[in-house]
C-alpha cells in the first residue's frame, strides 16, 4: 500500500487539482451573484448526499490521518522540498507585514476596504486606509503594531456596518492583526497558529454560504460556465461546499498544510482567468498567507491532533471532531447568517 500511494501521490494530487479547481471561483458567492439570497430550508440542506457526504468525509479524514500523511512525510522529494522551505521562515513575518501593506494599497485604489463589495464610504475611513498602509511599510515594528491597531479600527468600523456574520467572511484579517501586533513580544509564537485558525475558519464559514444559500452559486455556474464535470448544478454546489470545508478544516487540524497551501495557491491564480480584476482584489491577501503556509509547514504549531499520541485515537479525533465541527459551522450559519 505505501509503495503504490508514493508512485500515485503525484497522480492524487493532479486529480485533487482538477477536481478543486472550479471551486474557488465560488469562494466568494456574494462578490459574483446578482440574485436576492433565499435561504434554503434545513430539510433541503440535510438530504441524503449531504449527511452521506459527511460520514465518507469524516472517514476519509481519518484515514488520511492515519495513513496518508506519515507516507508522504517520508518521501524522499517531499522531504528535500521541507529542508529548502525551512530555510525561509525568517521571511514570513516580513512577507505578511508588506503583503498586507500590498493588498491594501490595491483595495485602496479600487476604492474598496477588506473585500470588493465593502467600498468606501467616506473620505476619513480612506485616509485611515493610507495612514495603516504606510505604517506597515515603516520597517520599524512600533510603526507595525500602530499600522495593525489602525486596520484593527477599520475592521471594527465595518464590522458596524456590515454585522459581525457577514465579516466572518473576511475573519482571516483578525489573525493578520494579531501577528503584526504580538511580533517581537513574548507571545511572538503564537501568531501564526492565529494566521493557521484564522484562515481555517474564514473558509469553513464560506463553505456554509453555499450550502444555506445555493442558489448564489447556481447562478454563478450557469452565468459563467463553471464546469461541473457532469453533476447537476446543485449537487456540485454541494459538493465545491465539502472540498471547501474539508480544507479549511485540515488547516484547522494541521493536517498536510504545505500540501494544501500549494495547491490552493494554484487554484486561486486559475480562477482569476475566470473572475479577473474583482478575485485579484477579493483573493490577494490569500495568496500572500499561503506563500507564508507553504514556507511555514507546522514546525511552529502543535496543531489539535497531536494532542492525542496513539494513531488511533487521532483517527477518532478527527472523524468525530469533523463532525461536530461541521454541525457547528452549519446550525450557527443558518439561525444567524
Amino acid at each position: 500500500m505505501q509503495l503504490f500511494l508514493r508512485k500515485r501521490f503525484p497522480i492524487l494530487i493532479l486529480f485533487f487539482l482538477i477536481i478543486l479547481t472550479p471551486i474557488f471561483a465560488e469562494a466568494h458567492v456574494k462578490w459574483f451573484s446578482e440574485i436576492t439570497p433565499e435561504k434554503e430550508t434545513i430539510e433541503n440542506i440535510l438530504t441524503p448526499l449531504f449527511m452521506g457526504l459527511a460520514l465518507f468525509t469524516a472517514v476519509f479524514l481519518a484515514i488520511l490521518t492515519l495513513l496518508l500523511q506519515p507516507i508522504i512525510e517520508k518521501i524522499p522529494f517531499v522531504q528535500k522540498i521541507n529542508t529548502y522551505l525551512d530555510q525561509y521562515r525568517i521571511s514570513s513575518r516580513y512577507i505578511l507585514k508588506y503583503g498586507t501593506a500590498i493588498a491594501l494599497i490595491v483595495q485602496a485604489l479600487s476604492g474598496t476596504i477588506f473585500a470588493p463589495e465593502f467600498a468606501i464610504g467616506n473620505t476619513g475611513v480612506l485616509m485611515a486606509l493610507w495612514a495603516s498602509i504606510i505604517l506597515l511599510l515603516i520597517p520599524i515594528h512600533y510603526a507595525t503594531k500602530a499600522g495593525a491597531i489602525v486596520l484593527l479600527g477599520l475592521f471594527v468600523y465595518q464590522l458596524m456596518e456590515s454585522g459581525l456574520f457577514h465579516m466572518l467572511d473576511y475573519g482571516f484579517y483578525l489573525a493578520i492583526i494579531a501577528v503584526l501586533l504580538i511580533g517581537k513580544t513574548k507571545l511572538e509564537n503564537w501568531g501564526f497558529p492565529f494566521l493557521y485558525l484564522g484562515t481555517g475558519l474564514s473558509l469553513c464559514w464560506v463553505a456554509a454560504e453555499k450550502w444555506v444559500y445555493p442558489a448564489m452559486s447556481v447562478d454563478i455556474i450557469q452565468r459563467h460556465g463553471v464546469p461541473t464535470f457532469g453533476f447537476a448544478p446543485e449537487t456540485f454546489v454541494v459538493l465545491a461546499a465539502f472540498i471547501e470545508f474539508i480544507v479549511g478544516y485540515l488547516l484547522i487540524v494541521g493536517i498536510l498544510n504545505r500540501v494544501l497551501a500549494f495547491v490552493l495557491t494554484l487554484i486561486f491564480f486559475s480562477t482569476t482567468l475566470l473572475f479577473g480584476v474583482t478575485e485579484i482584489i477579493g483573493h490577494l491577501m490569500i495568496h500572500f498567507i499561503l506563500i507564508i503556509f507553504i514556507i511555514e509547514g507546522v514546525s511552529f504549531y502543535d496543531p489539535p491532533i497531536k494532542i492525542h499520541k496513539s494513531k488511533i485515537n487521532q483517527l477518532i479525533f478527527v472523524f468525530l471532531n469533523f463532525l461536530f465541527v461541521l454541525a457547528t459551522f452549519l446550525l450557527i450559519y443558518y439561525r444567524f447568517a
